[in-house]
């Protein structure tokens, strides 16, 4: 894929002013956004998103752009994961729902910058060492069974490492318990206290390392390409904002995510093995020849990332449904007995 150093500016000065745009238009007036509002710029976002991949798909053909739109659900699936964290962030640290956009706007830009970085090292290191594709198949492996050993309580396993951050911060950091509207420092009898604000960032900052950890190898997985990787991330993390308030309280239904989730990085760990073993060079493995193991193409991969997350996301539904209801009867005061006969009825 040939990408001249004209078009990397020009899509790094597209994004840049979407990022200003959504600051000065959205951001800029502290204030909680409608459901309207949201909805309008989710779908605008995931638009302009699809757009762009059309015009990959068009201009540097089918394989690249199936990669990019491969690359790209991967990453949004991903955002939802990271929506999760925001809202236990956000509620721990009881951000006002007019400063959340702030703070939810400058974390995707941090995001965006260290997941930059990522893809810089991570292509720098796949052109020096084509082993580097087995540590990284190994990594998301071994995420996904921890994703999946931590599906039982997300919530307080989260909970559990930003207690350990934040004590870890004020060991160095001279704090102020309340919000002063949305600045980073306040000044309280003369001296100079970081407010929960920056807090809140510092927090999301770290998860955003975090998260880049395991997104960067896994779209990796799924295309070669640093070009397609970082406009694939960008384009999965504009919008995130939107998203936030618009599905922030549908989130909790999504109990089957985390499971969803690690079986997509799972699979996408073992295609790096086996890109990696079809690709090997070191010495101890096959005496350091290729391997002959069959390769899974682009087609299946979006084919399993989209299944995997309609079933989770169908069953997530279904199972947040019957736990209403159950919850529901159990609150009226009366059994929730899936096995008990219906009432007769009693009309006439």
């Amino acid at each position: 894929m040939d990408v001249s150093l004209s078009v990397w500016l020009i899509t790094c000065a597209v994004i840049l002013g979407l990022f200003v745009f959504d600051f000065f238009t959205h951001v800029r007036v502290p204030h909680a956004p409608s459901l309207k509002e949201s909805g309008i710029w989710s779908a605008v976002y995931i638009g302009f998103a699809v757009i762009f991949g059309l015009f990959v798909w068009w201009n540097w053909g089918s394989t690249f752009g199936g990669e990019y739109f491969a690359g790209y659900v991967t990453e949004k699936a991903l955002s939802v994961d990271n929506l999760f964290v925001f809202v236990i962030i956000m509620a721990k640290f009881a951000v006002p729902k007019e400063y959340q956009q702030k703070v939810l706007l400058l974390g995707i830009l941090m995001a965006l910058v260290m997941r930059g970085i990522f893809i810089a090292v991570g292509a720098a290191a796949i052109n020096a060492y084509s082993w580097v594709f087995y540590l990284f198949g190994a990594f998301l492996i071994f995420t996904a069974v921890k994703l999946l050993r931590e599906s039982d309580d997300p919530v307080e396993h989260e909970e559990e490492r930003e207690t350990r951050l934040e004590r870890f911060v004020k060991r160095y950091l001279r704090t102020h318990d309340s919000y002063d509207r949305d600045k980073l420092f306040t000044r309280v009898n003369g001296k100079r206290l970081a407010t929960p604000m920056l807090m809140v960032l510092i927090v999301i900052g770290f998860t955003d390392v975090l998260f880049a950890l395991d997104s960067i190898p896994a779209i990796y997985g799924l295309t070669s390409e640093p070009y397609l990787v970082f406009t694939a991330n960008a384009f999965a993390l504009m919008g995130l904002r939107q998203l936030f308030f618009l599905i922030g309280g549908l989130l909790d239904r999504l109990v089957y995510l985390s499971i969803g989730l690690s079986i997509i990085l799972a699979f996408i760990g073992v295609k790096l093995v086996l890109h990696a073993l079809h690709e090997n060079t070191l010495g101890f493995i096959n005496g350091g020849e290729h391997v002959a193991v069959p390769e899974i193409s682009t087609g299946l991969s979006l084919s399993v990332i989209l299944g995997v997350l309609v079933i989770t996301t169908v069953a997530s539904l279904i199972k947040s449904r019957g736990m209403a209801t159950t919850a529901e009867v159990e609150s009226a005061g009366e059994p929730a007995d899936p096995d008990a006969p219906a009432p007769k009825s009693t009309d006439l």
